[in-house]
């Protein structure tokens, strides 16, 4: 059953959706030197980090997500005193920065805003349930996958489906671990890629039945359980034939892919090579782009950031190309990629966008916009 999305917003660290997508179509960088951190012990300089002030205030996610819930809920005109509505937050982290706080620094934080039943609910009082779910980096996608089936079950009139996560001292001592020298920025499906980084942010949609929007016509998901982080072809392509079959089209029907795109060794070749195969009697190829050369890696938040920023593409009539990307690797060199430039995209479109986390849990959303 497709649903529609009847509001939507974003924060990364290039500002808001309509700031974010204006930068991205320029090929703008959001990178900037970490703060609040000692780079020098974690062996990570640089990250795609949201300035709000010289000192680092407490539950940063939970506030960015207050921000974008309360904006998708007024474009959508919910009304949660008279409607049935439920959100479900998808993150990797969730508030893990507020932990290490406490830990280090002795900054108070309560069990509860833990959780983000708060935030969404100072955005929208009278929620019925806030959900979360902590899918590593196809959080938001896997939200979606769940919002679809509580509308087809009818168990919701509208469904605010959200994603966030800020930085966390843990998760950049792991990627401070794997290369000899700190990454400056992320080159996404590059042949001198030098890794990932974090970047920070948060997304919310709202989905009904019924509605002038964009159109969810599925999402696709696998669990490949191939290895705790290195991606698996097999996996990804179950994902993506998962979501054409649930949503009722075929490969050729595919206008444009906003890729899940790290930077990284092991994801960069394994998705270029899950596209290749899924479109590989595909005559004409769609159109492939993605987000976090310029925005960082959004964790739980990258799936829906990249969802809503395909629809400002198909909406503005541009997509925006791959920052940082300079020289393709080899296994992309079927793919459609777009670099230096924006290139020019016509409605109504049918867009995939791909979102892989740790484990093999992945999530594949497929949507359709008008111009």
């Amino acid at each position: 059953m497709a649903s529609v999305i009847t509001g939507a917003e974003i924060r990364t660290c290039l500002g808001d959706t309509t700031t974010t997508f204006k930068a991205l179509v320029e090929g703008v960088s959001g990178v900037s030197p970490l703060r609040f951190h000692d780079t020098a012990k974690l062996n990570v300089t640089h990250g795609y980090q949201i300035d709000d002030g010289d000192v680092e205030r407490p539950r940063r996610a939970a506030g960015w997500l207050t921000e974008c819930v309360a904006a998708a809920a007024a474009q959508a005109g919910l009304d949660a005193t008279t409607q049935r509505v439920t959100a479900i937050v998808g993150t990797g982290l969730r508030e893990l920065r507020s932990v290490e706080r406490f830990t280090a620094d002795g900054v108070p934080v309560l069990p509860e805003e833990l959780h983000f039943a708060a935030a969404v609910r100072a955005a929208l009082p009278g929620v019925a349930d806030v959900i979360t779910v902590s899918n590593a980096c196809s959080a938001s996608g896997h939200a979606l996958a769940i919002a679809a089936d509580l509308l087809a079950a009818d168990e919701a009139d509208a469904v605010v489906v959200a994603g966030c996560d800020a930085t966390t001292e843990s998760m950049l001592t792991m990627i401070g671990r794997v290369g000899e020298e700190p990454t400056t920025s992320v080159r996404p499906f590059d042949r001198d890629r030098t890794g990932v980084l974090l970047g920070e942010g948060a997304a919310a949609v709202v989905v009904q039945p019924r509605g002038d929007g964009p159109v969810v016509l599925g999402v696709g998901l696998s669990c490949d359980a191939y290895h705790e982080t290195a991606p698996d072809v097999r996996g990804i392509v179950a994902a993506m034939r998962d979501a054409h079959e649930r949503a009722g089209i075929t490969p050729d029907d595919v206008d444009l892919v906003l890729a899940h795109g790290t930077g990284t060794s092991l994801n960069d070749p394994t998705e270029a090579a899950a596209l290749a195969e899924v479109f590989a009697d595909v005559a004409e190829r769609p159109l492939v782009t993605g987000v976090k050369g310029a925005i960082g890696h959004t964790s739980g938040a990258a799936a829906l950031t990249s969802l809503v920023l395909a629809v400002e593409s198909v909406r503005a009539g541009w997509v925006p190309p791959n920052v940082g990307l300079r020289t393709a690797i080899d296994e992309a060199a079927d793919l459609r990629l777009v670099v230096d430039e924006p290139a020019s995209i016509s409605g109504p479109a049918v867009v995939q966008v791909d979102a892989f986390g740790f484990g093999g849990v992945n999530a594949v959303c497929v949507i359709e916009v008008a111009p």
